[in-house]
């Protein structure tokens, strides 16, 4: 059990010694700042290639910036750029995971850096896509670059000591997978949200916006909500009260050497990283499918991601009963071989016999299911690696794990960021599609090999 210091008698303690389980009015406040961090983070990670190498449908998009051809014969300086800000990103992850783990903050070790980096973080998030000047210039490809470190650094900054609360404020298994629940339905909503980028530029774009003002006036909204939610558990949440908690001296080094001689959690990470790489290609990837293959308006785009996400809630109560049943690893094989189903029927869409919106449904309701375990159950397995290394070793890491889970993460998403804009060098048209198609195929194969990688680790 964590060791605190001994309270001052003359006043009434502020909680009690020992941290008690926190109620679900408590989860659902600290839930709610998933919702904020997806959302602010929704442009870069899935708007970033949308707008500075938009889709070709003969309609005009938003004006070029940077330079649109290959650079060193297969690579773009979009992908340059988005895969090198992840790389930054995934790099500071565990150095920000142990100034938290080590800080010794009065208002909380997590909430002191969820408070006073969520503004520069959502600020950072509009800038990326406010650049310098028309047309394609240096001046505009060093400002992105300018912007996107600030954006990485602040992003994580906030979520890595949000993500260590999931093992802090789950006392028990249980408890760790209603936090997850409760964290997947705000990551949702903050997702479809996001989405909803594409038609609140197409509404804008009715009353007279140009495609690019109307792009960055429905982000600036977006944005703004964002912040709220991201204050609600920086400023409310009653950290030292609930958080099961210990503080640790141990440096960056020693820190990351404790955390990678957990063999399991190696293997799960391998795994995890390939289910990074598929996720973020069809999130990357909506816009594209949804003008480019099924010959539908951008909007539907926002369609797709609405229909899958609020489908997957109804999955959520079942995922909870599978795990008890089946367990974490066998529920995720599973999910791994429908997302490489999912993205097999993106690859054919132009075969199917079907009406282009039927199609969109289908996939849109299939998708429902892999995202639902996705979305739950590796932040409760997670929680239980953290718990089942603090009564190994006695250190709560729980910090150090989720950020470097993040960077694993991250490092997924900076290699997808690089390879699919790449992938549509080969053909991002009306009548060359070829380049879209292949990130399907390229999904599918990332699938099966985050299948055979998570097969290795050991059961529960």
């Amino acid at each position: 059990m964590a060791k605190r210091k001994p309270y001052n008698t003359s006043a009434p303690p502020a909680q009690p010694f020992v941290p008690i389980p926190p109620p679900l009015r408590v989860l659902v406040l600290y839930a709610l700042g998933q919702f904020g961090w997806s959302l602010a983070s929704f442009g870069v990670a899935n708007l970033l290639i949308y707008f500075y190498m938009p889709p070709e449908t003969g309609e005009p998009f938003f004006p070029t910036f940077i330079h649109q051809g290959a650079v060193l014969g297969i690579l773009t300086l979009i992908g340059l750029l988005s895969a090198g800000g992840r790389v930054f990103d995934a790099l500071i992850d565990p150095i920000v995971a142990n100034w938290s783990d080590r800080s010794t903050a009065a208002i909380g070790k997590r909430r002191w850096f969820m408070r006073y980096g969520a503004l520069p973080f959502v600020v950072s998030s509009f800038l990326v896509f406010y650049p310098l000047g028309v047309g394609e210039s240096a001046g505009n490809f060093m400002w992105l670059a300018l912007c996107l470190a600030a954006y990485y650094f602040f992003f994580t900054f906030y979520v890595i000591p949000y993500t260590a609360l999931i093992a802090e404020l789950g006392h028990s298994p249980k408890d760790r997978m209603l936090i997850s629940t409760l964290l997947s339905v705000t990551w949702a909503l903050g997702f479809v949200a996001g989405n909803s980028t594409y038609a609140l530029q197409s509404l804008f774009e009715q009353q007279g916006k140009s495609p690019e003002t109307a792009f960055q006036t429905a982000l600036a909204l977006l944005n703004g909500v964002a912040l709220i939610f991201l204050l609600l558990p920086a400023f409310f949440l009653n950290e030292k009260r609930y958080a099961r908690q210990q503080d640790s001296e141990l440096g960056i080094r020693h820190a990351l050497l404790t955390v990678f001689r957990n063999q399991n959690f190696r293997r799960f990470l391998g795994s995890d990283l390939l289910y990074w790489l598929a996720l973020t290609f069809i999130q990357l990837g909506v816009g594209f499918y949804t003008t480019l293959l099924l010959g539908l308006d951008k909007g539907y785009a926002f369609v797709f991601s609405l229909v899958s996400f609020l489908a997957s809630f109804l999955f959520y109560v079942p995922v909870n009963v599978l795990v008890k049943r089946f367990g974490k690893k066998r529920l995720l094989l599973a999910a791994f071989l429908l997302f490489a189903l999912l993205f097999t029927g993106v690859a054919f869409i132009k075969s199917i016999p079907l009406p282009p919106l039927w199609i969109l449904y289908g996939l849109a309701l299939f998708a429902a299911i892999p995202l639902a375990v996705f979305g739950i159950v590796p932040n409760a397995l997670i929680g239980d690696v953290v718990e089942a290394e603090e009564l190994r070793t006695g250190q709560r890491l729980s910090g150090m794990f989720y950020g470097v889970r993040a960077f694993v993460m991250k490092v997924g998403i900076s290699l997808a960021n690089l390879i699919f804009p790449s992938l549509l060098l080969l053909g991002k048209s009306l009548d060359n599609p070829a380049g879209v198609q292949a990130t399907a195929f390229t999904a599918v194969l990332f699938c099966l090999l985050g299948w055979r990688a998570l097969l290795m680790m050991n059961d529960e």
